[in-house]
């Protein structure tokens, strides 16, 4: 996932922003995220990011 995708993704709940933290880049600090999570700055609702793919669905929509 490329870092610049934040300007157009939200949360899929409440459409509030993301806050990004990342666990582990591809390469350079500026390079591709390849985990992490995304966190709803509203409602704390968290979206991992695994192999470089943010999931966005709903929290009851995902695998456990």
């Amino acid at each position: 996932m490329k870092e610049s995708l934040l300007d157009i993704v939200c949360c899929p709940l409440d459409k509030h922003d993301l806050e990004l933290s990342v666990d582990e880049r591809d390469g350079e600090d500026d390079g591709e995220i390849l985990s992490g999570t995304l966190t709803c700055t509203d409602c704390g609702e968290e979206y991992p990011i695994e192999d470089g793919i943010p999931n966005l669905l709903p929290p009851d929509m995902r695998e456990a």
